[in-house]
């Protein structure tokens, strides 16, 4: 670290070491003295070109082939264009001279030291976790290289992020599992619950926000804990994530095949497992815009569904049904507001939890966006209207309209059975003949987005977890149009098991896919949060201000604390009642049975020891140990580096000139 290396910001020449990795130049008339560097001139013509300019030239064809295409608008030029679409996305060669010079600068480290580029100081070299008795090795300078670098294409825009993260994944979480939750807690039990995971899930998105902003990164949430906690914990978190959108792909599938039952009972469900399989992957197929074009309309359908809804659960309310007159609160007073007293309320927490699952998907896109400094702020400011508006509203005029004696809820056949939404059985009450309808057409344009997004979310966590070397390295398969095509192939396989809802046993499936899925966001909102915590630690350890940040959490590192102790609550609240649960009717007074205990616990628990068997696994391979402080890489993946402070002036003055009412409402949106 004797070696003193001046940067220069005019010539932005660049710099190879022997072994082939880039260091950038910047500040003017120096070179760095490192004897293993050569100095490899830089084009003029690109020495200005964005990074984003750059990214984007990643998918350009041959200009051979373009030219091709040009002047073959047969139908056989267009089909080889078609197939050639497929071939895999080879990355820019590190280690010729003809691509040095469109590096991106975030990736700046060389083997033998890095380089802090806002200082223009050596810094120290990252760690690589190696065991070398064995071979065994887990390099995490490399994972976290390759999953800044990634050859995903970058097309989401700001609306496609608004709408993701306004109702991105809304499905039965919200308006059929919640039938479920008011009948074994009770009105009360359901606003209580679902306000303190909002209140979680709001740091969670905050310290996430901050995170995917300064770092956007493939894999957001297994390269988080990979490089702030523990390799071996974020291979558990990054193989958690991926088998929790895997089930629930085929879940929601089911729970679309079922919902078409309430208008034909006598179909079979296979023929529209076959629709909605096809119509969730050709929608991934058309890549990272078509996925994001398709939830924009999903989620405008959702949002219009949600607010008539809430208008009309007023109407009702006010007015009443045809049996009776002004309704108020009197569900809430008979049969009551709680139900199963505090058990009944923790039985509400991993429910809530499910409902909420998919909101973190924003952070997965961010290295799938075009300008995520820009976008990812105010799409995770949207949380708060989702939390607000979807959820704590709309469930609270529930729980005005439908007792938690109702007989549908208690009979539901599984918590995809839209019959038992207590939305539909809200609107039924009040003698509506064609809204009911409507409304379970909304339920099923929910299923399948939320199955649209489970293929997004399970296909680009399989694909950054093979980057780092976390999975087999086929499934980093990109091609041209920048999918991880085998990802996406494989994700869709598994949803072949959708065909079991032809069987007299899918409700037992619906509960060993829910067993994975149930808290598996717990565990990924945790370790988002105790990410936050380390990076902000690691942050001011390295003498770093707030300011140099490209975004901060509003509720800062005190609100990463409290998202941190509720996941953690909310954990601990679910082993409860998956050891002693709820019981109603003939079974209430009986004994459990040591099989009935381990069932029940199974099947809502059974994501911890998958995590646990995971993460001991990986540590006993690997030989791992937790990311001290004082090793932790904050600068790989960074796109602002250098030019951060020119992009705040901007703002600044541009803010300068905003009225009030525009500042208010930016800060809260």
């Amino acid at each position: 670290m004797a070696h003193d290396i001046e940067l220069s910001h005019l010539d932005k020449q660049q710099h190879v070491s022997a072994s082939g990795s880039i260091l950038t130049a910047h500040d003017e008339g120096h070179t760095p003295s490192h004897k293993s560097m050569s100095t490899v001139p830089q084009p003029s013509t690109s020495s200005q070109q964005p990074l984003d300019d750059y990214h984007n030239s990643r998918y350009s064809s041959d200009p051979a082939d373009d030219d091709d295409a040009q002047h073959d608008h047969t139908f056989r030029g267009h089909f080889n264009h078609f197939i050639d679409s497929f071939r895999r996305q080879n990355p820019p060669s590190y280690y010729s001279s003809s691509n040095r010079s469109s590096l991106p600068r975030s990736l700046t480290y060389c083997d033998d030291f890095d380089v802090d580029l806002e200082r223009h100081q050596p810094i120290r070299r990252r760690p690589r976790h190696k065991h070398k008795e064995d071979g065994r090795f887990f390099d995490l300078r490399s994972a976290s290289t390759k999953t800044a670098s990634t050859l995903l294409a970058r097309e989401l825009k700001a609306r496609h992020l608004q709408m993701i993260a306004i109702s991105g994944s809304i499905g039965t979480g919200l308006f059929v599992a919640s039938g479920k939750a008011l009948s074994e807690g009770g009105p009360a039990s359901v606003v209580l619950a679902y306000v303190l995971v909002g209140v979680m899930m709001y740091c969670t998105m905050q310290a996430l926000g901050e995170l995917a902003v300064v770092f956007p990164v493939a894999g957001s949430y297994s390269a988080f804990s990979t490089r702030f906690l523990d390799p071996s914990w974020g291979f558990a978190m990054g193989w958690n994530y991926a088998l929790q959108w895997i089930v629930v792909l085929p879940l929601e599938v089911i729970a679309g095949a079922l919902t078409i039952g309430y208008w034909n009972p006598g179909l079979s469900r296979a023929i529209f497992v076959t629709i909605f399989l096809l119509v969730i992957i050709v929608i991934n197929l058309c890549g990272i815009k078509g996925y994001g074009e398709a939830e924009f309309v999903f989620a405008i359908v959702k949002v219009t569904a949600v607010v008539g809804f809430i208008l009309l659960g007023i109407v009702i309310n006010i007015g009443g049904t045809p049996t009776s007159g002004y309704i108020g609160g009197r569900y809430w007073r008979d049969p009551g507001a709680f139900n199963n007293g505090f058990k009944g309320l923790c039985s509400v927490f991993v429910t809530a939890a499910f409902a909420f699952a998919g909101t973190e998907l924003v952070g997965l896109a961010a290295a799938e966006t075009a300008n995520p400094r820009k976008s990812l702020p105010t799409a995770i400011k949207q949380v708060f209207w989702r939390i607000t508006l979807f959820y704590i509203v709309s469930l609270t005029l529930v729980g005005l309209l439908v007792p938690y004696t109702e007989p549908r809820l208690l009979h539901a056949s599984s918590i995809a059975d839209a019959s038992a939404s207590p939305f539909v059985i809200a609107i039924e009450s009040a003698g509506a003949t064609i809204l009911p309808s409507v409304m379970n057409g909304v339920i099923l344009i929910s299923v399948i987005s939320v199955g649209n997004s489970s293929v997004f979310g399970s296909s680009r966590t399989l694909a950054a977890l093979a980057e780092q070397g976390q999975a087999p390295k086929i499934l980093a398969y990109v091609d041209r149009r920048g999918r991880p095509l085998v990802s996406i192939l494989v994700v869709s396989a598994v949803g072949l098991l959708a065909y079991l809802a032809d069987s007299h046993g899918h409700g037992r499936v619906f509960d060993w896919l829910l067993a994975i899925s149930g808290l598996s966001s717990i565990f990924t909102w945790a370790s988002t949060c105790l990410a936050h915590i380390r990076l902000r630690t690691a942050w001011a350890r390295a003498g770093r201000s707030l300011e140099e940040m490209a975004f901060r959490a509003q509720a800062g590192i005190w609100g990463s604390w409290l998202g941190f102790a509720l996941n953690v609550a909310i954990l601990a609240a679910q082993i409860w009642v998956s050891i002693s649960p709820i019981r109603s009717g003939e079974d209430a007074n009986k004994p459990l049975s040591a099989s009935d205990i381990a069932y029940s616990f199974f099947v809502q628990c059974l994501a911890l020891p998958v995590v646990l068997v995971m993460w001991l696994g990986h540590k006993l391979w690997y030989k791992t140990s937790y990311v001290k402080i004082e090793d932790m890489d904050i600068d790989t993946g960074r796109r602002d580096i250098g030019r951060l402070d020119i992009i705040k002036a901007q703002e600044e003055e541009d803010r300068a000139t905003w009225p009030t009412w525009k500042k208010v409402y930016r800060f809260i949106c």
